[in-house]
C-alpha cells in the first residue's frame, strides 16, 4: 500500500501543478537544472584574421580538486585527486543549410590509484563529437556522434559534471523551434579510456521528444517516449534472450508570477527483459518558492522523487526501473552514491544569491528504498548493495546534507566549491557500507571561441 500511496501522491500533485502552468512566467526552467550550482557561464569571444570564415573554433578548459572519504565505502581510505578536462572544437559551416562540427576529449584523474578510478573519470584524447547537421527553416537533420539532452537531464542527459560527458552515434530529425518534435536512433558511445570510444553493434536507442513552449503560457511540457534495447539479457530465471524496454512519460515546468516554480516528471516503462515482463515506474515533483524582494533572495524548494524497485511478487516480472541515460549529479545528493533506480527521496533546499553572479545552495536529503526486496543502486546503475532473499531488514538509506557555491568570477571563468557528506543509515550499516563519506570539491572551467577577425556572430 505504501507504493500504491506514493503513486497517488505523485500523480496528483504533478496534475495540480500542470493547472497552475497555465499562470507560469519562464520558460526556460523545464530544460536546465534550475536549482543546482552548474559550470554556466559564457564563451569568450575571441577573433584570429588567420582563421578562415567558414570555420569557428571552441574549447573547455577544466580541472576540479576533489578530496573523498571513505571511498568505495571503504573506512579511512581518503582520496585526494585532480580531474581535468579539456575540450576543443571545429564547426565549419561551408553553406547556409549546412553545418559540420568535431570535437576531441582528453581527461585524466591526477593523484587517483587506478583501482579506484571510475569509466567516466579518464579518456585519454579521444573523439567527443562528430555530425554534419542539414537544416533548412524549422527542418533538422543531425547525423554522426552528438549530444542528447532533455528536460532536467534525469532520464537523458550528458551528465556534464562527469569528466567524461556523454555523447551518443546516430541520427536525429527535429521540426520546429519553441514548439518543436525530436525524433532520434541512436547508440550510447562506450569510454574507452586508452582506446577509441565506440558504441555498441547496432541502434540501440531510440526515442521521440516533443517540447511545447507557447501553447500553454510561460510554461513548457515535454512528452517523450524512450525505448532501448538489448540483444543479450538474463532474465530472473537464468535464461538468456533479448530486452526491450519502453518509457513514455511527461515532464512539465515553469515559475508563477507569485514567486512559485515548479517542475514535474511520470514516467512509465513497460517491454520484456527475456522472459520477464516489465512494469515499472518513476517520478518526482518539485516546488519552489522565491522572496524576490529580499535580501540574498532566499528560494526554498521541497522535493519527493520515486523510482520503483522489484517487489518479488511475481518471479516473471522486474520491477525496477531503469534510469535510461540520465544526468545524475546532485539528483540524490552531492556525494553522487545513488542512482534513480529503486529509491524514495524526501528533499529541502536553500538557494541563496548573495551577489549577482554568486549563487549558495544549502540542501538536506532522506533517502530509502522504494522495495526492501530489491537492490541499492549507484549513480551508474550498478548494485552498491545486493538485497537478500528475504529482503532487507530496514529501508534506510540514509540522510546527506550540502553546500555548494558558483561564483561567475568572469563572464568567461567560473569557479564552483561545495561539500557533502552522507550519513548512512540501517540497511547500508548493516550490509558492510556504513563508513560515514565526505566530499569537498574545488573547481574551474574556462570557455572560448574562435573566429575570424572580420566575421560576424558564428552560426
Amino acid at each position: 500500500m505504501g507504493v500504491l500511496a506514493a503513486k497517488r501522491r505523485l500523480f496528483l500533485g504533478l496534475s495540480v501543478w500542470l493547472i497552475l502552468a497555465s499562470h507560469a512566467s519562464a520558460q526556460e526552467s523545464a530544460v536546465q537544472y534550475i536549482e543546482y550550482p552548474q559550470i554556466l557561464g559564457k564563451e569568450q569571444p575571441l577573433q584570429l584574421s588567420g582563421v578562415p570564415k567558414w570555420a569557428t573554433f571552441d574549447g573547455q578548459l577544466r580541472a576540479r580538486f576533489e578530496d573523498q572519504t571513505s571511498d568505495d565505502y571503504i573506512s579511512g581510505n581518503n582520496q585526494a585527486y585532480v580531474l581535468t578536462r579539456i575540450y576543443g572544437g571545429m564547426r565549419v559551416h561551408p553553406s547556409e543549410y549546412l553545418t559540420g562540427y568535431i570535437q576531441f576529449i582528453d581527461t585524466h584523474a591526477l593523484g587517483l590509484p587506478l583501482q579506484y578510478t571510475l569509466a567516466n573519470e579518464r579518456d585519454t584524447f579521444d573523439a567527443r563529437q562528430a555530425y554534419l547537421d542539414f537544416h533548412f527553416k524549422q527542418y533538422s537533420i543531425i547525423a554522426g556522434r552528438q549530444e542528447l539532452k532533455y528536460g532536467g537531464e534525469r532520464l537523458v542527459g550528458i551528465s556534464d559534471w562527469t569528466n567524461n560527458s556523454r555523447s551518443w552515434d546516430g541520427f536525429l530529425g527535429r521540426v520546429g523551434d519553441k514548439n518543436r518534435l525530436d525524433v532520434f536512433a541512436t547508440s550510447v558511445v562506450a569510454v574507452h579510456p586508452t582506446s577509441l570510444d565506440t558504441h555498441g553493434a547496432g541502434l540501440t536507442f531510440f526515442g521521440a521528444v516533443g517540447t511545447v513552449g507557447t501553447w500553454v503560457p510561460h510554461a513548457v511540457i515535454q512528452p517523450f517516449v524512450y525505448v532501448r534495447t538489448s540483444p543479450r539479457v538474463q532474465s530472473q530465471q537464468g535464461i538468456f534472450g533479448s530486452e526491450t524496454v519502453v518509457t513514455p512519460g511527461v515532464e512539465a515546468a515553469g515559475n508563477l508570477p507569485s514567486g512559485f516554480d515548479f517542475d514535474g516528471l511520470i514516467a512509465l516503462q513497460r517491454g520484456s527483459f527475456s522472459n520477464d515482463s516489465i512494469d515499472s515506474s518513476a517520478g518526482y515533483i518539485k516546488a519552489g518558492y522565491t522572496l524576490k524582494n529580499v535580501f540574498l533572495k532566499p528560494r526554498f524548494l521541497g522535493e519527493y522523487d520515486y523510482a520503483s524497485g522489484n517487489t518479488r511478487q511475481s518471479l516473471n516480472k522486474i520491477n525496477t526501473f531503469d534510469q535510461q541515460y540520465p544526468s545524475n549529479h546532485n539528483a540524490f545528493g552531492l556525494t553522487d552514491q545513488f542512482g534513480f533506480q529503486n529509491i524514495k527521496q524526501e528533499r529541502m533546499n536553500l538557494d541563496l544569491t548573495p551577489a549577482k553572479h554568486v549563487t549558495l545552495l544549502i540542501q538536506q536529503e532522506w533517502l530509502q528504498v522504494a522495495s526492501r526486496f530489491d537492490n541499492i543502486y549507484s549513480g551508474s546503475a550498478a548494485t552498491v548493495v545486493k538485497a537478500p532473499t528475504t529482503g532487507f531488514l530496514s529501508g534506510d538509506i540514509g540522510r546527506e546534507f550540502d553546500a555548494s557555491g558558483k561564483w561567475v568570477i568572469t563572464d568567461y571563468l567560473v569557479m564552483n566549491v561545495g561539500v557533502g557528506h552522507f550519513s548512512p543509515g540501517t540497511v547500508m550499516r548493516e550490509n558492510a557500507h556504513g563508513a560515514p563519506l565526505t566530499l569537498a570539491y574545488f573547481g574551474l572551467t574556462y570557455r572560448f571561441k574562435l573566429s575570424h577577425k572580420d566575421a560576424g556572430p558564428a552560426p
